[in-house]
């Protein structure tokens, strides 16, 4: 055990490697942003040179040269890039509309930790057609928040070699570390058609792009200059609305946003008589188990630096200490914010994040005006490694003397054994509010070894059976849980594979005394073939122990007892890289004391650069002594992205446990990078009756303006 220790330590106290470097040139003349980079400043810029491959030969050349220029004055920093390609005809390009899904065509990718400490970042994208693409990077640099948006500028030229963007990115867009003259900084590139990645720094495939401990540095930063550090931005909903009820009625709501840079490296925000009419709603999933789905947070107040309240390493999606969506939505009903102030930012190595919001009266929700709020604090310690305590007060049905408090502790490194990704982290939660009862308290730890060849995990969680956050989410409560497994991957030299893998896992689920509730066992093979195509088989025998009955569908009713079965699902997927692509999965076998066949597919269209259209549809059919039942959902999308601020986009979704039709049309015209309006129109329809029938309409014009001071 003290080797243990003993190797953990010296791989978290390791000096990094060298870190690449690029020096970032003053910017003395305004460029005109139109992606060709023809100005006199780029003739003279420092510039990385040359990208190294990652997929699919790590450490290979790539097949076309990659230069990378930043120029810099107090104000912003803009980016150059040049991506040359050996056959430019041939570039993969479709999307053109903000936030679009960027991994299936040729794109940029940029990360910028702007405090310097390994952990944090935002990240940048631009695709070969000229989408943009904004997130925040968020669970140990594994994954990225993308719901997230900042104000930001692209362009981007084709050129006879390839094709070249230009990015501008407004300091006051970001939060940073006063006093820096470097940030950490990293750049990949994908070439679709070659299944090609590549990166400036830490080109390795059992490192992520998100993880900024292995990124290079931007040097030569100036003393960035803020202003007052105020942005004021007003925004005006109107339009009307009616359902199958109520008459015609007309919505006019104003609301205000203002958000103060407390220091250069803290923010504060206030939110005023909040409006969410341009989020974009959540896509309907079916749900054959016994708990409630997570659904993640959309809305842009509650977006703002969200990954500093991200907690515990093996919490996320079972235990959520703090779950913004509480605030604002009540049992599927929307109730008013009326007003919220934020505090969020890093100061040497602390993130801190704060909020603190009031909602009012909502009838239909039946619940009251609440005062709700949260508190982060997380210390970086060692090299990549943290420890942290959330506190969350206030219950959005008004529950008196509510609290959640708990703490957290990561240990990571990316350099064990020189230069392997570990991680263990522990964590532990309470909560509690009038008339709870129970065993109040959660608690769990982690040990994951996330690599290229091999990725390994073992994860235990404890959750009381009394462990019901006010703003928190706990799908299942009263329990023990062990995941344990790992996947081994394999990459031949030569052939039409490219790597193919074995997956192993199994979790065991036990109620507070040890009985056994649930058990699974999912092997899972899976080839992925040079040409970009997939195809993977789960294995998975399966057990329930039921102690009541389970409605699965409406009148089906499974009796309490114990279950046990086996499925198997085989799924296939095109390469994105064409026009038109998808995929399909089948799954069947036993499912408790019956059968069940699910069919999944998704077909993707791309007729021309502006259009896309996704169909997409999963289909149930079970068959048990207590009858038989279908559960179904089909969806449709379909996006024009007539520029990267010009997007109109239109989700109709029906499934048959509600019955209902939903269409969600939004016109979004970015006409500045402070400014948008949106046209949003909805339309429902319902067949509970089995007619349909008319159940609501809505049209809803949103316009906001932000002025920076």
């Amino acid at each position: 055990m003290k080797s243990l220790l003993a190797l953990l330590l010296l791989a978290s106290t390791l000096e990094a490697q060298d870190r690449p470097a690029l020096r970032a040139t003053p910017l003395t003349a305004p460029i005109r942003l139109d992606g060709r980079l023809d100005e006199p400043a780029w003739r003279t810029a420092d510039s990385i040179t040359g990208l190294t491959q990652v997929e699919p030969h790590e450490g290979a050349p790539t097949a076309g040269r990659t230069v990378i220029q930043v120029l810099v004055n107090e104000h912003e920093l803009v980016i150059g890039v040049r991506a040359d390609d050996p056959d430019p005809g041939a570039i993969t390009a479709y999307s053109r509309q903000r936030d679009a899904d960027l991994d299936s065509e040729d794109h940029v990718r940029l990360v910028l930790d702007t405090f310097l400490d390994g952990r944090s970042g935002y990240v940048f994208a631009v695709g070969a057609a000229g989408a943009r693409y904004d997130a925040l990077i968020t669970n140990q640099g594994e994954e990225e928040n993308s719901n997230w948006d900042s104000a930001w500028e692209a362009k981007v030229a084709r050129t006879p070699s390839g094709w070249s963007t230009e990015i501008r990115i407004p300091i006051k867009s970001l939060i940073f570390k006063p006093g820096l003259s470097a940030w950490g900084l990293n750049i990949e590139r994908r070439v679709e058609r070659l299944l090609e990645t590549s990166r400036w720094s830490g080109a390795r495939r059992d490192w992520e792009l998100g993880q900024t401990s292995r990124a290079g540095l931007l040097e030569n930063l100036p003393a960035f200059q803020t202003g007052v550090g105020l942005t004021v931005r007003p925004a005006l909903t109107t339009g009307a609305r009616n359902s199958a009820t109520t008459d015609v009625e007309g919505v006019f709501h104003p609301s205000l946003d203002v958000t103060k840079r407390v220091a250069a490296n803290l923010l504060g925000a206030l939110t005023i008589n909040t409006d969410f009419a341009e989020t974009e709603v959540d896509t309907r999933r079916t749900n054959l188990t016994r708990f409630p789905l997570f659904f993640p947070e959309k809305r842009d107040f509650f977006l703002e630096s969200a990954d500093i309240f991200d907690f515990g390493l093996s919490a996320a999606e079972d235990v959520i200490p703090f779950f913004s969506r509480r605030i604002g939505l009540f049992e599927g009903e929307e109730v008013p914010l009326l007003a919220g102030a934020k505090l969020s930012g890093r100061a040497g190595n602390t993130n801190l994040g704060a909020l603190i919001t009031r909602t009012g009266d909502e009838e239909d929700a039946g619940v009251t005006a609440q005062t709700m709020g949260a508190v982060r604090v997380e210390q970086n310690i060692l090299q990549e490694s943290s420890l942290g305590a959330i506190a969350t007060f206030g219950d959005p049905a008004g529950n008196a003397n509510a609290w959640t408090a708990g703490a957290d502790f990561t240990f990571q490194t990316s350099r064990l054994g020189g230069d392997k990704n570990f991680l263990v982290g522990v964590w532990g939660v309470a909560t509690d509010h009038e008339g709870l009862e129970g065993k109040r308290g959660a608690a769990g730890f982690k040990i994951d070894y996330p690599n290229d060849d091999w990725d390994a995990l073992f994860l235990y969680k404890w959750i009381g059976d009394g462990f019901q956050p006010s703003l928190g989410f706990a799908p299942r409560i009263g329990v023990q849980q062990i995941l344990t497994g790992a996947t081994r991957r394999f990459r031949p030299a030569g052939g039409p594979i490219n790597d193919y893998s074995f997956g192993g896992y199994t979790t065991v689920v036990t109620d507070l005394s040890g009985d056994w509730e649930s058990w699974s066992v999912q092997l899972s093979p899976n080839v992925v073939f040079r040409s970009g195509d997939e195809i993977s088989l789960d294995l998975t025998p399966q057990g329930e122990r039921l102690d009541e009955p389970f409605e699965v569908s409406e009148g089906i009713t499974i009796a309490p007892g114990e279950y046990g079965w086996v499925r198997t699902q085989v799924e296939v997927e095109t390469a994105s890289k064409r026009a038109i692509g998808g995929e399909v999965s089948y799954a069947f076998g036993g499912f408790y004391d019956g059968t069940l066949h699910t069919v999944r597919a998704t077909m993707l269209v791309r007729p021309i650069p502006t259009v896309a259209l996704t169909l997409e549809g999963e289909l149930n059919r079970g068959k048990l002594p207590a009858g038989d039942f279908n559960a179904d959902l089909v969806a449709f999308r379909a996006r024009i992205g007539l520029s990267p601020d010009l997007d109109l986009s239109s989700f109709v979704q029906y499934d048959t446990e509600t019955r209902t039709l939903g269409a969600n049309t939004r016109l979004r015209w970015s006409f500045h990078p402070l400014g948008d309006l949106f046209v949003v129109y909805n339309h429902n329809l319902d067949r509970a009756t089995g007619e349909w029938n008319y159940e609501s309409n809505e049209l809803l014009v949103k316009v906001k303006y932000g002025f920076r001071y």
